[in-house]
């Protein structure tokens, strides 16, 4: 009987916890709320499942408990075909109500209205960047030939519909209210997920190929979006944020954002704007080998030690030993930033396999990064 009691507890709790929860889903803000209906059905098909087989159980627990002195022995019934039909029936029909919402659900998630307009997200370790396409409202042809540190995206530039496509290299993306939005995405090395809560809307990124689904925003505000597959040691890190807007702001905003033309050309011209030749490769490099997103360069705290002013400062490692960062002691951290660990981080750092022109690129550009900045 005492097994029979805690079953019941269990039961008991497990409802009246879900009915008075403090966990709930963040407001919606877009038109996927068959998402939330579907999760509530395969909610309350498990649940009831759940109850009444536990119910079952206690009642047999209870109904042919042992009673000393009975000389009760359970009847010996190998097969009972009227009672394993059921049991079949019941099943199958549970089974249908929890896949047939979902298909139908996904079979629309992944067939975007003809007129929605185009927003390709790539992924890679640890950041987001994103393509809209431009006044011709193509986007223009990709190839992994011309992938590079200053065309992550892989454009090509023989291409006349990738000049005006728009690229946003930052972890930021606006997006007009009420208007439908087909999002593919890509990956460059391992495996992610784009998911914005508030929009019910996610998708794995598989490297080696394109997936898409489709949402509308229908509320205007900033939203967090995350990568939701573990990623690496940077993956918490990996944060962007999806800010939806009227369509007048989207467009003056879409209009201050450079074109793979205007990015190229500016890639060219890096010299003259302050930057040399090494440096600017080693900027380029930061960002493609997703540097950027845990090392600032403005004195910001990130997961790793802000890159303005740290060249010519003497860092602070655990074991109480210090060490002046130059040149020597860049090259020797990037190649095994597990050696030693800096005071106030946590070594999560990976090694990244770099070419000896790649190394003394990124050293050049860590050099250029300023005074040290203020300590509060």
């Amino acid at each position: 009987m005492a097994i029979a009691i805690a079953l019941l507890l269990i039961v008991t709790g497990t409802v009246i916890f879900h009915l008075v929860t403090p966990w709930w889903l963040t407001p919606l803000a877009s038109n996927w709320k068959s998402m939330d209906d579907t999760l509530t059905i395969t909610v309350v098909v498990t649940g009831l499942f759940f109850v009444v087989i536990n119910l079952f159980v206690i009642y047999t627990l209870w109904r042919f408990r042992h009673r000393p002195g009975a000389g009760a022995r359970a009847a010996y019934e190998p097969n009972n075909h009227r009672l394993e039909r059921w049991l079949g029936g019941i099943t199958t029909v549970g089974i249908v109500a929890l896949l047939a919402p979902g298909l139908w659900v996904y079979a629309r998630y992944v067939d975007p209205p003809a007129d929605a307009m185009q927003l390709e997200i790539l992924g890679q370790q640890w950041q987001w960047r994103f393509r809209m396409p431009g006044a011709d409202g193509q986007l223009g042809v990709t190839d992994l030939r011309f992938v590079a540190p200053e065309n992550p995206f892989g454009l090509d530039p023989a291409d006349p519909d990738a000049q005006d496509d728009v690229l946003i290299d930052a972890n930021e993306v606006h997006l007009p209210t009420d208007r439908s939005v087909k999002v593919m995405t890509r990956s460059h090395d391992v495996l992610h997920d784009f998911f914005v809560p508030q929009f019910r809307a996610r998708m794995n990124i598989v490297p080696g190929q394109v997936s898409w689904f489709w949402f509308t925003p229908t509320r205007a505000g900033r939203f967090e979006s995350l990568c939701a597959q573990l990623c690496g040691v940077g993956h918490p890190a990996m944060r962007g944020v999806v800010v939806v807007e009227d369509a007048a702001a989207w467009s003056a905003w879409l209009q201050q954002q450079p074109t793979f033309a205007a990015m190229r050309a500016k890639a060219d011209s890096v010299a003259g704007a302050g930057l040399p030749d090494m440096a600017a490769q080693g900027r380029a490099l930061a960002q493609a080998k997703g540097c950027v997103a845990c090392h600032t360069v403005d004195g910001q705290p990130g997961v790793g030690p802000t890159w303005k002013g740290l060249f010519g400062k003497t860092e602070s490692f655990t074991d109480g030993s210090t060490a002046r960062v130059d040149e020597d002691y860049l090259r020797g951290f990037i190649r095994n930033p597990k050696a030693r660990n800096v005071k106030g981080f946590a070594p999560v750092m990976p090694q990244i396999e770099l070419t000896n022109d790649e190394l003394d690129a990124l050293v050049a550009y860590i050099k250029t990064q300023g005074a040290e900045p203020a300590r509060p």
